[in-house]
């Protein structure tokens, strides 16, 4: 299926009515996993005709990513990468765990943007930053295309090494997230040691379910689910 391919229509839009000059393109990766960081990068861009085929990740193959990763890392005008652990996420929520990655990526780049195009509806990040939210930013964006992809490639590849010592969970296919061989393996071995504790997928494991961690906030809220699949997805 074909798509449209990204443009530069909201960074120009930022441009006009802001003053920015510098806008960095932000996406996630990680968010529904059951195992590993959520991580976060953060893309500079500037208004030059992207690589042909970029889009957001999960609409290109393994190969193609892979492929595209390198080609955007030499041409975008600089990114870099921000990750929040699962020990991190599990004390603090997904929310705050997206700030604290974002911040970090966007922090680690070498020039502090003046805006921010954010993929999602939500925005997560807040002040100080300015932020223009876009629903499909990672497929409608050059910016954020951009750093879904790369974004994409170097979580896949962290999370690939993460299980070398767990082969049975096949975190180089699944990356972590859910799957039959994931589910297969949490029902047999446990969680490994980069397992986000507090997820719901431990309550249908009743061997393990001593393992997960509660988390309540000063409010009394309760925590975050949104985005979680359960153990019968």
């Amino acid at each position: 299926m074909a798509y449209e391919p990204p443009t530069h229509t909201v960074e120009r839009s930022l441009r006009a009515t802001t003053g920015a000059k510098i806008v960095a393109g932000v996406d996630e990766v990680g968010r529904g996993a059951w195992a590993g960081p959520v991580t976060v990068c953060a893309a500079v861009t500037g208004l030059r005709r992207p690589p042909e085929g970029l889009t957001d990740s999960k609409l290109l193959t393994v190969r193609r990513r892979t492929e595209l990763a390198g080609e955007l890392q030499k041409w975008v005008t600089s990114y870099a990468l921000g990750h929040a652990s699962h020990e991190e996420i599990d004390r603090m929520g997904m929310t705050a765990a997206l700030r604290l990655a974002a911040g970090r990526a966007l922090n680690a780049l070498p020039v502090r943007p003046d805006a921010v195009i954010l993929d999602g509806k939500h925005d997560y990040l807040g002040a100080p930053w300015q932020v223009r939210t876009v629903i499909k930013g990672d497929r409608s964006c050059v910016a954020v295309a951009a750093a879904s992809v790369i974004a994409k490639v170097q979580r896949d590849k962290m999370m690939a090494e993460l299980g070398g010592e767990h082969a049975h969970f096949g975190f180089a296919d699944n990356a972590g997230y859910p799957s039959p061989v994931h589910k297969a393996a949490l029902e047999e071995w446990g969680p490994t040691p980069f397992h986000r504790l507090s997820w719901a997928y431990l309550d249908a494991l009743p061997q393990w379910r001593h393992l997960k961690k509660a988390r309540s906030w000063a409010d009394g809220s309760a925590p975050e689910i949104e985005g979680q699949l359960g153990f019968d997805f």
